[in-house]
């Protein structure tokens, strides 16, 4: 899966593919291997959880529709609910405003030992806040007084810190897994019809996704530049191409797979002295009659 991995500014996203093959003729054997993935996936968890030693912070970002609900939903479906979150991170409140942008991002971080999810992140900082940089403003930062304060410099230094941020998680045993699910125009205008055709999916259809989508080049540029200035090969960027949801699964599924797999997870060992606790009070289970 390297073909879809970034660690520095060697990222062109008008190269990167949306769309691998035409993987009609094999869905079968994509759901198998998903379904296998899955299954390694849970195992790894339960080792992970019991030892509370590492973390896994997975962070989604994509275009609207690019299928960000359904792979959560899909891709973590089996694991232990009771080691795995999901924070969904939207518009800032006016509290949030109020602290630095990475404030309302701690206070939603897994611990060690669970896997927690980003469905949008700290990186709409960079992103959603470049396309409409009159957002800045209203944080009402001291350097910042005016449209013309929100520029490469100041992006410049957010990707610094977001550089920073990861490093030093890192450092404290936790493992960054950042995809960006890259889509077509063409699927998007796809996708958004069908919410629009089907009465099932009104539900997801927001007016302001077709206000969002006339920024598209804006985005396009944003998620480059974001790309580019936070990949690094300790926490590198993976491009996932999404047209097809059920390839964007199993490429998205293999390396959150192998890159649990790395850790060196097991079990805990019980000391000598705990050991012998446990054959002692098996004995005392065992010799219990009534």
């Amino acid at each position: 899966m390297s073909d879809y991995k970034y660690t520095g500014d060697d990222f062109n996203i008008k190269k990167a593919p949306t769309k691998v093959k035409d993987s009609a003729d094999e869905l079968e054997k994509i759901k198998k291997q998903i379904g296998e993935n899955l299954d390694r996936l849970r195992h790894a968890q339960k080792m992970m959880y019991a030892r509370h030693k590492y973390g896994i912070l997975v962070v989604f970002q994509a275009m609207d529709a690019a299928g960000k609900d359904s792979m959560i939903a899909h891709i973590f479906s089996g694991v232990n609910p009771v080691g795995f979150k999901v924070a969904n991170f939207k518009q800032p409140t006016s509290a949030e405003l109020r602290h630095d942008y990475l404030w309302r991002i701690n206070k939603e971080l897994p611990s060690r030992g669970e896997i927690g999810v980003f469905n949008r992140s700290y990186y709409e900082d960079v992103l959603v806040s470049r396309v409409h940089p009159e957002i800045v403003l209203n944080a009402n930062l001291p350097q910042v007084n005016s449209l013309s304060d929100v520029n490469d410099h100041f992006f410049k230094g957010r990707y610094q810190d977001i550089r920073d941020y990861e490093k030093y998680l890192s450092r404290n045993g936790f493992v960054i897994l950042k995809f960006f699910l890259h889509i077509s125009k063409d699927e998007q205008k796809k996708r958004f019809l069908r919410r629009i055709n089907l009465p099932k999916k009104h539900w997801k259809f927001s007016s302001a996704d077709i206000r969002e989508r006339q920024y598209w080049d804006q985005y396009q540029k944003a998620y480059e530049k974001a790309i580019n200035a936070t990949a690094t090969k300790k926490n590198p960027w993976y491009v996932i191409p999404s047209d097809d949801k059920w390839y964007s699964r199993l490429i998205v599924s293999d390396i959150l797979t192998k890159e649990i797999e790395k850790l060196p997870l097991a079990y805990p060992v019980l000391s000598h002295d705990e050991a012998v606790r446990l054959d002692a009070t098996k004995k005392e289970l065992m010799d219990d009659h009534e």
